[in-house]
């Protein structure tokens, strides 16, 4: 994977980024944490302009989280619910769970996308409950863009100032991709074995 994102970039500059980063979005396994430092390694080089790398990563990562937003989206919160009730230990939530989630993301939404933007794994997950709240489009696109720009700002920086050594920073932030998603299992088992019916459902 890692010789294909840096033969993508290499041979197609600006659209290889923006190709690579909207694959990011939809399937989280690609790693931005290699995409973004070798364009900013690209950059210090002077084979691509910084802004010209900012502008089509970030343009990538907001597009390919449509796609999540809208799922969300479209499936619709009813349906959710119905799961829930029926399938609830499985989703490891009950109904009134989720709708006290979607009440706490309706108030606090933007916030937490934006942020969720920083995390690993969560980036491309926090789409969905977005979606989910009906949060008004351009709302999480303003959201959205702003935490990928700080995210790839912070990467294309590390690639532009480490230069040739732009892949220390995935060995650096790998883990954490793996942090963050032992610690998403372990809360999924934790609610899967404390899992209790709604008031409704009760």
């Amino acid at each position: 994977m890692t010789d294909w994102i840096i033969q993508t970039i290499s041979d197609w500059g600006y659209v290889g980024i923006f190709m690579v980063m909207l694959a990011e979005s939809i399937f989280p396994p690609i790693p931005s944490e290699l995409i973004i430092p070798f364009a900013g390694y690209a950059a210090a080089n002077g084979d691509l302009n910084l802004f010209g790398v900012l502008a089509a990563a970030t343009i990538g990562a907001v597009v390919g989280m449509l796609p999540w937003y809208y799922a969300g989206r479209l499936f619709g919160l009813d349906r959710v619910r119905w799961l829930a009730d029926r399938f609830g230990r499985v989703m490891a939530f009950n109904a009134d769970e989720i709708d006290l989630a979607v009440g706490w993301f309706k108030r606090f939404g933007p916030i937490i996308v934006l942020f969720g933007r920083l995390i690993p794994l969560i980036r491309t997950l926090i789409s969905i409950p977005a979606g989910l709240s009906r949060m008004s489009l351009p709302v999480f696109l303003a959201a959205s863009t702003t935490g990928a720009l700080i995210w790839n700002i912070f990467l294309t920086m590390a690639g532009y100032i480490l230069h040739e050594h732009y892949e220390v920073i995935e060995v650096v932030l790998d883990p954490l991709s793996y942090i963050v998603l032992g610690l998403v299992i372990v809360l999924y088992l934790l609610k899967v074995a404390t899992w209790k019916p709604s008031k409704a459902r009760a």
